[in-house]
């Protein structure tokens, strides 16, 4: 056996345990065990310290932005139901409705709108009381007019009772009756015509003078006829409108001596008063028996001219007509007529003159 067979396991052996002994040698070195240290590392567990980064968890008092479920205190703005304590504007009917916009908190404020066609519908209530008419307190009975109110072509001639007890209820009716078609709800400006009758049957004498308002009148489209009774009783009436001064109008405001647009104008111009030219009753005969008769021996009426033909000019008092009788004359055959009968022998159709207590 070679000896280099023997010894290359001792060679081996020795090189083990020089490297193991090395190894231990390492170990016994204190520095290194600092190097056991990094097991501090595992301090790095430490780092799990970090998870007091889950005091991050803190940030879950970002729940406290479920605070913002006290947004839901906006349910609070459900308080804006007090809102539809605005239905409380309801009650406003008012201006008060403009609390109503504080409603405004609450778009059921707009529940409250139902309310405000409640308000609408009391403005529809009101019709024409809301606010007041428009000036219009004078005019001159239209033939269109007579003739439709009297059912009779020839209009009503000297008998106004118009369904009425007397003349004067049924004449005053006739000018409610004319302005109400003209203006809806004229009627109620306290109508009168412009007529006197003398005492009968235990009831005094009434002039037309004291029958009417104490002015301003004013024609169907507000133009001013006179401002009181002193400034009527003139031959026209003082301070007229220039437009209907020397031509009085009728309820629709047409200037009555050419009533028909288009149409040329027609002798018409008489018109019953029954009176002087202060107003006052003419004389016992002057007024077909108070406006009640168109009999050929009822007299004959005293009227005045609506419009200036020569020297016929004062709108009160100018001739005594032909009769009572019912008619119409639209041609011009000069004054009146006694041998004709009929409230119109002049030119005319028994018009009368209306003036309201309103102005």
């Amino acid at each position: 056996m070679r000896l280099s067979s023997l010894l290359r396991p001792v060679a081996l052996g020795s090189l083990s345990f020089a490297l193991l002994g090395g190894a231990c040698s390492n170990s016994g070195t204190t520095p290194n065990s600092g190097a056991a240290g990094t097991t501090g590392s595992a301090g790095t567990t430490g780092s799990a310290g970090t998870t007091g980064a889950a005091g991050t968890t803190g940030t879950a008092g970002a729940n406290g932005t479920a605070g913002n479920t006290g947004t839901a205190g906006a349910n609070g703005a459900a308080g804006s139901n007090g809102a539809a304590g605005s239905t409380g504007t309801a009650g406003a009917t008012g201006t008060a409705g403009a609390t109503g916009t504080a409603g405004a908190n609450g778009t059921a404020g707009n529940t409250g709108t139902p309310d405000a066609s409640a308000n609408d519908a009391g403005k529809s209530e009101a019709g024409a009381s809301d606010g007041p008419l428009p000036k219009f307190s004078f005019f001159v009975t239209s033939l269109v007019g007579m003739k439709r109110l009297s059912k009779n072509a020839n209009g009503f001639g000297g008998d106004l009772r118009y369904g009425q007890t007397t003349g004067l209820a049924g004449a005053d009716k006739i000018c409610a009756d004319l302005a109400d078609t003209s203006m809806p709800g004229a009627s109620a400006k306290g109508w009168h015509a412009f007529l006197s009758v003398p005492a009968s049957g235990g009831a005094a004498a009434v002039d037309a003078i004291d029958r009417i308002g104490a002015g301003p009148w004013y024609d169907r489209i507000g133009r001013l006829l006179a401002q009181n009774k002193a400034a009527l009783l003139a031959d026209r009436p003082t301070g007229a409108n220039a437009a209907i001064l020397n031509d009085l109008p009728n309820e629709d405001g047409v200037p009555n001596h050419a009533p028909d647009p288009g149409m040329p104008e027609v002798d018409n111009h008489h018109v019953l008063t029954g009176s002087d030219a202060q107003g006052k009753l003419y004389g016992a005969t002057s007024t077909c028996l108070s406006w009640t008769s168109t009999a050929a021996t009822s007299g004959r009426p005293r009227i005045g001219f609506s419009w200036i033909a020569s020297t016929r000019t004062n709108w009160i008092s100018g001739q005594d007509e032909g009769g009572c009788g019912a008619g119409v004359n639209l041609a011009e055959t000069g004054g009146s007529n006694p041998n004709n009968p009929i409230v119109c022998s002049g030119g005319g159709y028994g018009a009368i003159y209306c003036l309201a207590d309103t102005p």
